[in-house]
């Protein structure tokens, strides 16, 4: 389980965080939400270990991760799939993947390129594997991230944005691609500013406003909470 309490966060005098918590446990998708400025941004960098936080605990398993470095955090099981691309454009996709499984010390020659195909099938990407990373579309990108934040076999996936800059149809692919992460066990916290598609395949989420959680639940109670709708949702929204 990965677990934030009491986090905290301040720029000069502006205090962008009040006090944050959230638990994600394995085989969970939750979200991460709430109107521009409300302090989610930083909330979601602080757990990846982007930003520092002032005060609070972060926890995979009991083991204290709030000191620790992003890449020692990547190591214990935190994956991180940021909003911008991050394949080497330069590279096929096949490279891209076999860049991360070198860092396995799990495998053998023969077990890497064994973990390349199978992640290339799982992500159905196989097709594109010899292309490189810069002639991709949308949804392919994305796919290619995905299967290279898999190859390090994380415990959670920490997804920034993951809908930003692709296609509708590319769209309902990712989110396909997000249910199965959780049914292998993966716990799954996404942020997002496109709220329908993220609530769509969300167990639980939390929403944010003025730096502190409005409002956490699953997404039909979210729905029906007057608060949440007068902060962020609106009162025509609907999933």
């Amino acid at each position: 389980m990965l677990v934030a309490t009491g986090l905290r966060k301040k720029y000069k005098q502006r205090e962008v965080v009040k006090e944050f918590g959230l638990t994600l446990e394995a085989g969970e998708v939750v979200g991460l939400l709430g109107p521009n400025g409300a302090g989610k941004t930083t909330c979601f960098y602080m757990i990846v270990g982007l930003v520092e936080a002032d005060a609070g605990r972060i926890e995979l398993d009991g083991r204290d991760l709030t000191a620790e470095p992003m890449y020692a955090r990547a190591k214990l099981g935190v994956g991180y799939l940021p909003q911008e691309p991050s394949i080497f454009r330069k590279l096929t996709v096949a490279d891209n993947i076999r860049l991360v499984l070198e860092l396995r010390e799990d495998l053998d020659s023969a077990g890497r390129e064994k973990e390349l195909t199978s992640l290339l099938e799982e992500l159905q990407i196989t097709h594109v594997s010899d292309q490189l990373g810069a002639s991709l579309s949308g949804g392919e990108r994305r796919r290619c991230e995905i299967a290279r934040a898999l190859a390090a076999k994380p415990r959670m996936m920490l997804l920034d944005e993951p809908f930003a800059g692709v296609d509708p149809i590319s769209v309902g692919e990712i989110q396909r691609i997000i249910i199965h992460l959780k049914e292998r066990g993966i716990g799954v916290l996404i942020t997002d500013h496109n709220v329908r598609e993220t609530l769509g395949i969300c167990d639980r989420a939390y929403i944010l406003a003025e730096g502190g959680v409005l409002a956490q639940g699953a997404p039909d109670a979210l729905l029906a909470n007057p608060d949440v709708r007068r902060v962020y949702l609106g009162e025509t929204f609907r999933l």
